[in-house]
């Protein structure tokens, strides 16, 4: 008797806090979906936008490939041709094809009204099954990469199998949270220590504008072929920009300033240490460069991890909402119409 009075376990209250949080997401309408995380977007301004920032970095990428390849001409017409040959394949492989291969992601349709709601879970569902798919893909194909979890791999292989929706939707969740963040930061990490070791080694502004142009974008390249999407097309428009950005800091639009500043700062308060000051100059001077493009390029990662962890928590509460099919419901409701009455003749005539 003694263990029917007992109370059931009581959740901590961090758990408390989670379950309410799922709890409420779960009871949204698509009206509350709508209000509380829908906002007014130019979808076709920001594909224009997409398409002008792109061009921007193809331009300032070749205007750089272009610039080596003069310098070499003006030694040797031969060593130009080289050059030019180089420049080319180069353009292809470092500008052409990262760029070719995020764009060509698909992405979660989460800012949409409660009329398009049910198109948007369907294109949803798609896109988690075939992120599942290039996931197993991968997985299977490369021996050693570590870039996802084995245990979860296999239940995503008989989710696929099985063609069990749920189940594929509850393992991404949990990739995503676990070992597919811990790699997206093991890239951020390394991509970020190149852009800052190119910096500090090159004495050249357009080789660091290149070399930190290439860098991001094969980083954005890296983390969304691990994601298996990509942002929506707003969210990529600001990742681009940031970019541009990071290429015109790594020129020295604005570096000067910043380095600078930080010059200043270390040597007045080191101005009581005799030499100290001046020696902390010349090495804060030589290194704020490779400094400031690190970090920028680690800021680009973050905010891109940031946007594909949004969307695709966003098309989880979507996915949960029970969604109104009105454009289905409305043709359904028309056949059945037009079917009644191709039948009411008949039965007319037939108690005539």
């Amino acid at each position: 008797m003694a263990d029917d009075n007992k109370s059931p376990v009581q959740l901590v209250p961090a758990q408390k806090a989670n379950e309410r949080t799922k709890n409420r997401e779960r009871q949204l309408s698509i009206y509350e979906y709508e209000e509380k995380y829908v906002r007014r977007q130019n979808a076709r301004g920001a594909r224009f936008l997409i398409g002008l920032l792109a061009g921007v970095i193809g331009v300032f990428v070749g205007w750089c490939l272009f610039s080596f390849t003069m310098q070499l001409w003006n030694v040797h017409p031969y060593a130009g041709y080289a050059a030019a040959a180089v420049s080319v394949i180069a353009f292809v492989l470092v500008y052409i094809l990262p760029l070719a291969k995020i764009l060509r992601s698909d992405y979660f349709i989460t800012n949409v009204s409660a009329a398009h709601a049910g198109s948007a879970r369907r294109h949803n569902r798609r896109v988690r099954r075939s992120v599942a798919e290039k996931m197993t893909d991968f997985h299977n194909s490369v021996d050693g990469a570590g870039w996802y979890d084995g245990k979860l791999m296999n239940d995503l292989q008989t989710a696929l199998r099985t063609g069990d929706d749920a189940l594929i939707k509850t393992t991404l969740t949990a990739l995503y949270q676990g070992k597919v963040k811990k790699t997206a930061k093991d890239i951020i990490f390394r991509c970020a220590l190149k852009s800052a070791a190119f910096s500090t080694v090159s004495q050249s502004s357009r080789t660091d504008a290149l070399l930190v142009a290439v860098v991001n974008l094969q980083m954005i390249k890296d983390i969304v072929f691990l994601y298996g999407f990509r942002p929506s097309d707003t969210r990529l428009v600001k990742i681009f920009g940031a970019v541009v950005r990071n290429s015109l800091v790594a020129f020295g639009l604005g570096s000067l300033q910043i380095g600078n500043a930080v010059v200043k700062t270390m040597g007045d308060a080191a101005v009581g240490i005799p030499f100290l000051g001046s020696a902390i100059s010349a090495i804060v001077d030589s290194s704020i460069q490779g400094l400031t493009n690190g970090t920028l390029t680690a800021v680009i990662g973050f905010q891109t991890i940031r946007y594909l962890s949004r969307e695709y928590h966003l098309q989880n509460i979507l996915d949960g909402i029970e969604v109104a099919e009105t454009q289905e419901e409305l043709e359904d409701a028309c056949a059945q119409i037009k079917d009644e009455l191709r039948r009411r003749p008949a039965r007319v005539r037939q108690g005539a």
